[in-house]
């Protein structure tokens, strides 16, 4: 639940490296929160017949707006993890490969050790600490 909310705590901070986990586990939150509130807009009409209204659609609108910010910044720490440029993320501009050459980013292990972006996100003091007991 923590790498769930990480990426929140951390809303608006494009610097730095995000660990997979952390990504994947703060996608998870998402992807289960957006399908928890359509199914809820579904049930109550809210994609009924001609424009979708409801409350539970505006919450799922209030979600995606929330949540645009944080999902872009812990995308930029993962390239970042990889020590690529945060810029990498326009690739999910690009029609077609796009979204599925970035898929393949975020599945990819992060560069061992230090890199430009910072310390490895992975090795902290308590796994050194273990390592040399």
């Amino acid at each position: 639940m923590e790498y769930m909310l990480l990426p929140l705590k951390r809303y608006a901070d494009f610097s730095g490296r995000s660990r997979r986990k952390e990504y994947w586990m703060f996608a998870l939150g998402y992807i289960l929160l957006a399908i928890v509130i359509s199914l809820l807009a579904v049930a109550t009409g809210g994609f009924g017949q001609g424009a979708p209204s409801g409350p539970f659609f505006w919450l799922l609108i209030l979600l995606v707006l929330a949540l645009i910010i944080p999902s872009l910044a812990v995308q930029v720490r993962r390239f970042h993890d990889q020590d690529k440029s945060g810029w990498f993320v326009l690739l999910n501009f690009v029609p077609y490969v796009g979204g599925l050459i970035v898929l393949v980013f975020m599945c990819l292990d992060g560069t061992r050790g230090d890199n430009r972006f910072g310390p490895d996100p992975k090795q902290t003091a308590a796994d050194v600490a273990d390592v040399f007991s």
